[in-house]
Parts: C-alpha cells; sequence; structure tokens
C-alpha cells in the first residue's frame, strides 16, 4: 500500500517559504504560482507583495535598453533580459521614430519624435505626452523620469503621478535648458536656463573656446547619457571634461559642478551612491574602475572622494590586447555596473565581484537599467 500523501503546508509556513525566493529570477515565483491554487493564492495576496517588497529592498535588475550617440544612430528595438526571462516586448512605434531616454521607478521612457512615451513593462501601463516646450529649440538632448507619489520609497512604484526631466544643448544658443512635465497637470513647465550667469558654466567655456583654433566653435553638448536622481537634483553630464549638470527640482534652477580631476575618459556613469546620498562618478582607468563620491546634502563645500577601486584585470572577456574597457551603465540599489569590451555588455555584481554577460558585442553608449518587483498577480 501506498503511503498516505503528507499533510499540506499551512499558509503563514509557505508564505515564508515562498518571500524567500530570490527576487532576480522572477521564473521561481511564477513557477511557484503555477504548482497548486493555494500558492497562487498566497503569491497573488497583496500584502504578500508588501512583505516581498519590505524583505528584500530594492526592486531587481530586470533588463535593460539602451542610448547612443548621435553619429551611431539609434539601437536596435529590443529589451534584453538579464534574467532567464524571455525579453519584454519592445513598444510599438506606430511607424514614428522611437529612442529610449531613461529607466527608473519601474517606468521606462521613450522619445516618440514627436512626443513622449512613459510605459511600465509589467503592467503595460502607458503615458502618452505633448512634445517637449517649443522654446527648447535642442541640438542633443537627455531626460529622466520619476515618480512624484508623496512618501514613496520607490521599492515598488506603481502607477500614481510622475514627473519627466527634459534637458537639452540649444540649436543656436551656447545654452542648456530644461523644463519639467507633470503628469498631474500634464503641462510641460517654463524652460529655465544655464548660461554664463552661472560662474562655473562661464568658466567652462572660457576655457574651452581658448583651447586651439576650433575652441572658438564650442557647443555645450549635452551628453545622450543616462542621468543621475539624488535626492532633490538631477545630473546630466556635458561632452567636454564631463561636466556635470545639475537641475534642482526644488529650486527649479540649472547649475554646473566640475567632475573628479583627471576623469577625461570617454565612458563613465553617474549615479546615486551612499543610499542616495551622495553624487557617484564612476570610470575606468587602464584596468581599474574607480568610483568618486560627492555629497549632495551638506551645508559644506562639497569635494569628490574617492569611493570604491576594483582591478578588472583578467575579469572582463577582451577579444584582443588592445581592447579597452567602457563603463556604459549603473543600476543604482542593486550595485550593478555594466561594461562593454569587443567580447559583448558585461555586468558586474560590486558586492560579490560575479561577472555575467548581458548581451554580445556591439556599439554601447548608456545603458538604461530596468529594475522592478514582477509578481504574478
Amino acid at each position: 500500500m501506498a503511503p498516505p500523501p503528507p499533510p499540506p503546508l499551512i499558509d503563514d509556513v509557505t508564505t515564508e517559504i515562498l518571500l524567500r525566493l530570490p527576487p532576480d529570477e522572477p521564473e521561481h515565483l511564477i513557477r511557484a504560482a503555477l504548482v497548486c491554487k493555494p500558492w497562487l493564492r498566497v503569491i497573488c495576496d497583496a500584502g504578500f507583495r508588501r512583505s516581498y517588497r519590505d524583505l528584500h529592498g530594492a526592486p531587481p535588475l530586470l533588463g535593460f535598453l539602451h542610448r547612443l550617440m548621435v553619429f551611431q544612430g539609434d539601437p536596435p528595438a529590443r529589451f534584453p533580459s538579464t534574467t532567464s526571462m524571455p525579453e519584454f516586448p519592445h513598444p510599438g512605434s506606430g511607424g514614428r521614430r522611437t529612442r529610449p531616454l531613461d529607466c527608473r521607478h519601474g517606468r521606462v521612457l521613450i522619445h516618440m519624435v514627436p512626443g513622449f512615451l512613459v510605459w511600465d513593462p509589467v503592467t503595460g501601463d502607458r503615458h502618452h505626452l505633448p512634445p517637449e516646450p517649443e522654446e527648447i529649440d535642442w541640438l542633443i538632448y537627455s531626460a529622466v523620469v520619476l515618480c512624484a507619489a508623496d512618501g514613496c520609497d520607490h521599492l515598488d512604484c506603481r502607477g500614481g503621478p510622475f514627473r519627466v526631466v527634459f534637458a537639452a544643448t540649444h540649436e543656436d544658443k551656447d545654452i542648456i535648458l530644461a523644463s519639467v512635465y507633470s503628469s498631474e497637470t500634464g503641462e510641460w513647465s517654463l524652460p529655465v536656463c544655464l548660461d554664463n550667469t552661472c560662474e562655473i558654466y562661464a568658466r567652462h567655456t572660457r576655457e574651452a573656446r581658448a583651447d586651439g583654433p576650433l575652441g572658438r566653435f564650442y557647443t555645450p553638448y549635452l551628453q545622450p547619457r543616462r542621468g543621475a536622481l539624488v535626492g532633490d537634483a538631477v545630473y546630466f553630464t556635458v561632452r567636454r571634461g564631463n561636466a556635470i549638470v545639475k537641475y534642482d527640482l526644488g529650486k527649479d534652477r540649472l547649475s554646473m559642478i566640475d567632475p573628479p580631476q583627471h576623469c577625461l575618459v570617454h565612458g563613465i556613469a553617474i549615479t546615486a551612491v551612499e543610499n542616495c546620498t551622495s553624487l557617484g562618478f564612476t570610470c575606468i582607468q587602464g584596468s581599474t574602475l574607480c568610483t568618486w563620491a560627492r555629497k549632495v546634502d551638506t551645508e559644506e563645500p562639497a569635494e569628490w572622494v574617492q569611493y570604491r577601486v576594483i582591478e578588472l584585470e583578467k575579469t572582463i572577456p577582451v577579444t584582443n590586447p588592445e581592447d579597452e574597457l567602457s563603463v556604459v551603465g549603473f543600476a543604482e540599489g542593486v550595485g550593478v555596473i555594466f561594461v562593454c569590451s569587443g567580447a559583448g555588455l558585461f555586468m558586474i555584481k560590486l558586492n560579490s565581484g560575479q561577472v555575467k554577460k548581458v548581451d554580445e558585442p556591439g556599439e554601447y553608449f548608456s545603458v538604461l537599467p530596468y529594475m522592478s518587483f514582477y509578481l504574478p498577480e
């Protein structure tokens, strides 16, 4: 006679077991939900979602989009996965040109040319935005999408209000402009301007124009690189010297910050570090990954301090000895940095040193990491 089946687990025990499934592989929870109806009921419960988020903290990295420089064109319409799950479908363009700009707080921002799309790949929620203000006659631009819900901890943003910060170099004038779209008002703010009234910006342009015969043609070229959100400010970079442009959301004001000294390399990433209290600047010098941090919430004059140094020699595969490694992105909260070489695109988990290849060789300039909890509903 066959032994009787074991007694079913009570819901409390089942919940405790399921809560410990790692969030960076969503297939584990999906497979668990298919085991039986009681497990499905537990996983789909709103209380389980809250507990899962609270236990694991920062949302996991699920995939990425990426941007290229203007002369490189637009990247393929793909949304590669960093997990064992299939790729997310790329949103349709309706025949229009599309350009991914940012992934943040569970949302993806895409320039639909004209207009914008804010999209949640997990829920499928879409918001179509009007084009940027006519006063911003842009030459090159970047933008950031961020949650605008009061009191949100940004661990599992779903729905709710959002803002888009759009910054651009003017087509004809040597200035940088910025405007903010609010989903609550459905409108763009009046653009603000960064010009020579900012002392650091005036010095930046003055030194650029004194640098050789072509200097007089200098344009403050805002790089199409993912911006950083630290506190109540958004940061972008300018091509010359990797100078940093700051947009203060509370004061509605643009300013400029000098980058760390001797960081003139092409591949960099700026991000939030030290629990989002500091602005981070990461690049590779030789075979060494270097990160600097600069406090943003202090009344004292802020300085760059070296924050982390990691030796990458023989860590990232290369195709030949002349291959140069380049930083192309950073996923804040999960401690993942993206580095490309002639062998492909790789992500490095800074805490463990684990390296994983996430895409094939190609052109990469700025990776837009998508982070979100992916739970069955």
